[in-house]
């Protein structure tokens, strides 16, 4: 056995522990319904025996029997049948309710690592592939673990079977015995030849996952860009890889089950063949050859049972390497233990020589200061790529600073308590994420919110009237990722979300770009008319937009450029005013190439 084998063995069997430690009961029960099937099966023989001896063989060397006998081997078959029975349904119900119990559990113990993990990890990981760690390599992971009890449990009837075989007759039971090492060779060979073919399979599978995912997201994109056939070529490819390690499974199962399958059998006929000699000149009794030849057909099953365990370690352990990667991963956002105090007043917002970089990229962000007094709306404009989304993830600790610290009040949010930050600051992203469920549960996210202030939440993003307009508003289902709203209705609903909650800080991350400038104009005007405890930071680039702002900050190269009102800038800042510039020429060459496309109908 090689190295790596044996470490997979070890792995696996590591595994296994883990879960009989998770579950010990459930799986215990099972063990011990396995065990009884094992011994009632073991005890069949033996009754079937007695039965041959004391019934059978009486009954056509005499031609009668008694009643009572009759009575007593059908009642003597039936308990051990019915034990056997018993013992079938505890371990299948036990086990099976074990799996899925440890299915269930490491799925939330995966997706609340999720959660925990900052951004910067998630960044680093596809949607497939975390996917796959929650589903299908969880369930690669366990499942051993059903037919594990009945492993555990046929190792009882193995050891009974044999010692009832060499009580039986030891000849006999030796000549059976043979049998045994030619399908432990036998059952070496197939793991090894299997578990290649069951670890690239299982790798295949999160890989599809990954392309079919990507594929289902992006379907607009794929149907506006005419890449249906690409995107079908694509999964097939994934798609035959594992359709043709599948066939190599089932081949070498299809070419060993038949082997395994034919092995006791023939022990079977070398001991009727030996055992028949022996009764023909009475050194045996025909009940005692029963027995045996019964037991060894039980015998060769546990092997088989085992073996099918063994089998399947490489998978799990692939599926448990790739689970404990995310359960281990580190880098989770620490807390501190301050509280907020429950001020209802606009925060005060500090940045400290905040600087920023993704992993292996140059800074984004680099020792930007500033502070915005309580109430104010901060308007940040930049070019593309210039760290203004970077700056809106910082500010509600989507992630942490490389150095220096964002401030709430004077407090670095380090040093909050886990969902302080959460209370206190809302941000709204221009690509606005919106649930299948109804309007009332987008907005409240299932917090306790009346219907008053969801409508007033609603009317303050201009959402109140396209909501009015659903046939049962604020109960209406709005679809997958709001499939039924267009993007201008999604964004004014995650606004809603946003605004409902009373936010110390709002953060708008470009959050009224799918809607017209009139309407963005009216948002806007009624987050600085509303008597929401709120201090803004606005991500735009509209010129109406940031004229509404009391200040601007541009940021250039990942600096903070220049700041002041918006007509300062024009004079005071080159940058700032070719930006705004550009803005406006972009904004002006569409407004014309709409109205080209409509034949100059407005």
């Amino acid at each position: 056995m090689t190295d790596e084998r044996q470490a997979t063995l070890r792995e696996g069997f590591r595994v296994l522990w883990r879960a009989l430690r998770d579950e010990p009961v459930i799986l215990g029960v099972a063990v011990a319904g396995s065990a009884l099937y094992g011994i009632m099966t073991v005890a069949s023989s033996v009754v079937i025996g007695r039965v041959t001896d004391d019934v059978v063989v009486p009954a056509f060397r005499e031609g009668d029997t008694t009643t009572g006998a009759l009575v007593a081997a059908a009642l003597a078959i039936f308990v051990t049948a019915l034990l056997k029975a018993a013992g079938i349904v505890v371990r299948r119900y036990y086990a099976g309710l074990g799996q899925y119990r440890l299915n269930a559990r490491y799925r939330r113990r995966v997706t609340r690592q999720y959660l925990r993990l900052p951004l910067s990890w998630h960044h680093r990981h596809s949607t497939g592939t975390l996917l796959s760690n929650a589903n299908a390599d969880v369930e690669a992971t366990f499942f051993p673990i059903a037919p594990l009890p009945f492993a555990l449990g046929v190792v009882v009837m193995l050891v009974f079977a044999l010692v009832s075989m060499f009580l039986a007759d030891p000849l006999l039971a030796l000549v059976g015995a043979l049998v045994f090492p030619a399908i432990l060779l036998l059952n070496f060979v197939y793991q090894r030849r299997l578990s290649p073919l069951a670890t690239r399979a299982q790798a295949l599978r999160a890989e599809l996952s990954g392309v079919a995912h990507e594929s289902f997201d992006g379907a607009a994109v794929v149907k506006a860009m005419g890449r249906e056939a690409d995107e079908t070529h694509r999964f097939a490819g994934v798609a035959h890889q594992l359709r043709d390690a599948n066939i190599g499974v089932g081949r070498i199962r299809g070419a060993f089950d038949p082997v395994l399958e034919a092995l006791p059998n023939l022990g079977v006929l070398v001991v009727l063949a030996v055992g028949s000699v022996r009764v023909a000149d009475g050194t045996l009794e025909a009940g005692t050859l029963v027995q045996v030849a019964y037991l060894l057909t039980v015998t060769a099953f546990p092997i088989r049972a085992i073996g099918f365990v063994l089998g399947e370690l490489p998978r799990s352990v692939v599926g448990w390497r790739r689970v404990s990667a995310v359960l281990d991963a580190t880098g989770s956002l620490p807390y501190g233990s301050t509280r907020l105090t429950g001020s209802a007043q606009p925060a005060r917002l500090g940045l400290n020589g905040l600087s920023y970089s993704y992993v292996d990229g140059a800074p984004v962000l680099n020792d930007v200061t500033l502070d915005v007094a309580p109430g104010r709306t901060v308007a940040v404009v930049g070019a593309t790529g210039s760290g203004k989304s970077t700056l809106a993830s910082l500010l509600v600790r989507l992630v942490d600073p490389v150095s220096g610290a964002v401030l709430l009040d004077g407090t670095d949010l380090r040093e909050f308590d886990r969902g302080e930050v959460a209370e206190a600051v809302s941000l709204v992203f221009q690509q606005p994420f919106v649930f299948e469920d109804t309007v009332r549960d987008n907005v409240t996210l299932g917090r306790d919110a009346p219907d008053e202030s969801v409508w007033a939440a609603l009317r303050l993003a201009q959402g109140d009237g396209f909501v009015a307009e659903l046939a049962d508003d604020l109960d209406a289902p709005i679809g997958e990722r709001g499939a039924t709203l267009s993007g201008g209705q999604r964004q004014r609903l995650a606004l809603a979300r946003a605004v409902v909650r009373e936010p110390r800080l709002l953060v708008l991350d470009d959050a009224t770009s799918a809607v017209d400038p009139e309407v963005e104009r009216r948002i806007l005007a009624g987050l600085r008319d509303a008597s929401l405890p709120s201090t803004v930071v606005v991500v735009a680039y509209r010129r109406a937009t940031i004229a509404l702002a009391d200040e601007v900050v541009y940021v250039d190269g990942g600096r903070i450029s220049a700041r002041g009102t918006h007509d300062e800038l024009l004079r005071t800042s080159a940058g700032y005013r070719e930006l705004i510039t550009a803005y406006e020429r972009d904004a002006a060459e569409r407004a014309t190439a709409a109205t080209d496309s409509t034949g100059g109908q407005a």
